[in-house]
C-alpha cells in the first residue's frame, strides 16, 4: 500500500480538505493497478482502509478527507460498516460511475448516510448526460489543464448553483491568482503552492534572522546550550513551546529558567526540538501547508533513511527535508537561501542540483507527496525498496506530525 495526502486550498490559501490518494500495488510491476484508486483493489475502498488503520484523529483536524471510489468499490460493505464520522468523509467518484439507475440509487443512499459526494474526470460533453448524478454532488473537480474552467464555472453557476467547484492541476501561483479573481470556485489544488522561487535578493526580516541564527548554532559543531537558550529567550512563542516540551518529559520538575529548561533537554534533544519548532516559527507568515510540507518531508526523509542505506545520516536527511522549502520561505532562489544556513555539502547538492547521495531520497519524497506512483514505483524497483516499509514510514510520519500539535 502507498498513500499520501494532497491539500485543497481556499482562496486565502487555507487548507480546507485533503484528497487521500492510494496505490495498492507497485505501479510498474502491476500495470493493471494504475491511477489513484480507480482500478485499485476492485471492491475495496483503500482510502477507508488507510484511515481505519491510522484512525481519523491522526489526520489534520477539522478537514474533510476525499476518498476515491469507483463503479465497483462504491458498493463495498465497508461504506456501511465504517465507524468513521461520515461528515468528514467525501466520496470522490469518477466517470466509471455511469448515470444509470443502479448507481444513482447507490449515491442517493450514501448521501442519506451522511457522506458528501464529489466527482472528477467528467468530460465537458458529458455534463448534461450526468445530470441525475450531478444533482447529488456536493463538489465537482475541474482539471484546468483539460477544460476551460471559466466556461465550466458559468455553466455550473446556472445549472447547478449548489455545487461547490474545485479547480485541480494548478501549476503556478500566477494561474492561482487569475482563478481567484474570477471567483465562483470553492477549492484549489495543484503544485502551485510549492513551486520554487526564482526572485532576486530579498531582505530577510529581523525575526527570521534570529531563527536562522539559532538553526545555524545548533547545527554547528558542539554548540553551547546556554547560548541557544539565550536566543530562544528572545521569542516568547519559542519559550512557551520549550517549556511545554520539557514539562512533558519531566512532569514533577520545577523549571527555574530557560537555560535550566534547555539543560534538562540536553544537547541532542534540544537540537531536534529546535530544528522542528523553529521551522514552524520561521514559516509563520506563509500558508500553514508550507510548514506541514516542510515537516512532513523532513520526517519522511528521516524515516526513509534505512531503506536508502543512509541510516547513519538520518538527521541530515531530516534537515534536508526541513530546508527543501527554504526558497519559498525566504523568497530567494535556493542557492542563495542556503548560504544563510549551515548545512552539509550533501544537503546543498541535493537541494540545489538534485545530485549526490541524498538526492534519491529527496526525489522519492517529492514524487510520493504528489502521488506520482509511476515514479515512486520506478525508484522502489531501482533501489530495491519494499512497499510496506515506505507505507510504514509515511504513516509514522503523519502520526509524528500530529503529535507535534497535540497536548
Amino acid at each position: 500500500m502507498l498513500a499520501t495526502l494532497i491539500p485543497l486550498f481556499d482562496e486565502d490559501m487555507s487548507v480546507r480538505a485533503y484528497s487521500l490518494f492510494t496505490q495498492k500495488k507497485n505501479f510498474l510491476l502491476n500495470p493493471s493497478f494504475q491511477g489513484t484508486g480507480s482500478n485499485d483493489g476492485a471492491a475495496q475502498v483503500t482510502g477507508l482502509e488507510v484511515i481505519e488503520t491510522m484512525r481519523l484523529e491522526s489526520f489534520p483536524t477539522d478537514k474533510e478527507v476525499f476518498v476515491a471510489v469507483n463503479n465497483i468499490s462504491i458498493f463495498s460493505d465497508a461504506l456501511e460498516r465504517s465507524t468513521l464520522p461520515s461528515g468528514r468523509l467525501t466520496l470522490l467518484t469518477d466517470n466509471s460511475i455511469q448515470p444509470e439507475e443502479i448507481y444513482i440509487n447507490r449515491l442517493r443512499s450514501l448521501k442519506e448516510r451522511g457522506y458528501r459526494l464529489a466527482v472528477r474526470k467528467l468530460p465537458v460533453q458529458d455534463f448534461e448526460r450526468y445530470r441525475e448524478i450531478l444533482l447529488l454532488m456536493d463538489y465537482v473537480l475541474l482539471d484546468c489543464k483539460k477544460i476551460d474552467v471559466s466556461k465550466a464555472r458559468i455553466y455550473f453557476g446556472k445549472a447547478y448553483p449548489e455545487i461547490r467547484l474545485c479547480v485541480v492541476n494548478i501549476s503556478s501561483q500566477e494561474m492561482f491568482e487569475t482563478l481567484k479573481k474570477e471567483s465562483g470556485f470553492a477549492l484549489y489544488e495543484g503544485e502551485f503552492y510549492r513551486m520554487p522561487v526564482n526572485r532576486g535578493e530579498t531582505q530577510v526580516t529581523p525575526l527570521k534572522v534570529n531563527y536562522i541564527e539559532l538553526l545555524n548554532m545548533v547545527n554547528g559543531d558542539d554548540f553551547e546550550l546556554t547560548k541557544a537558550a539565550d536566543i530562544i529567550g528572545r521569542d516568547t512563542a519559542l519559550v512557551i513551546s520549550l517549556l511545554r516540551m520539557v514539562n512533558k518529559m519531566a512532569v514533577n520538575s520545577e523549571i527555574t529558567s530557560i537555560r535550566h529548561a534547555a539543560a534538562m533537554l540536553g544537547q541532542r534533544e534540544l537540537q531536534k526540538w529546535i530544528n522542528t519548532a523553529v521551522a514552524g516559527r520561521l514559516y509563520a507568515d506563509k500558508p500553514n501547508e508550507i510548514t506541514r510540507l516542510s515537516l512532513i518531508r523532513a520526517k519522511f526523509a528521516e524515516n526513509l533513511a534505512p531503506a536508502f542505506a543512509l541510516g547513519a545520516q538520518s538527521q541530515e536527511l531530516f534537515l534536508m527535508g526541513l530546508f527543501s522549502v527554504l526558497d519559498l520561505i525566504l523568497e530567494q532562489p535556493m542557492e542563495q537561501a542556503l548560504k544563510l544556513v549551515k548545512v552539509s555539502r550533501e544537503i546543498n547538492e541535493a537541494l540545489i542540483s538534485r545530485k549526490g547521495a541524498f538526492a534519491p531520497v529527496l526525489e522519492f519524497a517529492l514524487s510520493y507527496e504528489c502521488a506520482d506512483w509511476q515514479e515512486v514505483s520506478r525508484l522502489m524497483i531501482l533501489k530495491n525498496i519494499d512497499m510496506d516499509s515506505v507505507y510504514e514510514a509515511y504513516l509514522q510520519t503523519l502520526k509524528w506530525y500530529r503529535s507535534l500539535f497535540s497536548d
